[in-house]
């Protein structure tokens, strides 16, 4: 099974990723993922410790404005790196068919909390 092809180059293997590890497994991956492209001293990722490390991923190819793109994409807090959290959502975000899937897990954990709140807030309602 392979993964979705995004912007002719790239391939979105978090899907599969996600079914075959959980998503328990997947954030562990991702933490290792950050661990592999941060900088050691800073425990960010910066523009330098990803283009050097880069590699690692398959992503030598990228250019510096590319690489600059992603870390300003990412970049919640303007610091110009990515800590942990950071990544991990940006990772995310580039997932498509994973922040699909994310909306419809959050969709229906809303619903059941609110069927769960609804009943026990209010003896008469049945959802049924």
């Amino acid at each position: 099974m392979a993964g979705k092809k995004i912007n002719g180059d790239f391939q979105d293997m978090l899907p599969i990723m996600a079914n075959k590890l959980g998503g328990e497994g997947l954030i562990t991956e991702l933490c290792n993922g950050f661990n592999l492209l941060m900088d050691k001293d800073k425990g960010v990722i910066t523009f330098d410790s990803l283009k050097k490390n880069s590699a690692i991923l398959g992503l030598q190819d990228l250019r510096d404005d590319e690489l600059l793109s992603m870390l300003n994409e990412g970049d919640l807090n303007g610091d110009g790196a990515l800590d942990q959290m950071e990544f991990c959502v940006l990772m995310f975000r580039l997932s498509p068919d994973l922040m699909a899937e994310s909306e419809s897990w959050l969709d229906l954990a809303l619903q059941q909390e609110f069927n769960t709140t609804a009943s026990s807030s209010c003896p008469w309602f049945n959802e049924e």
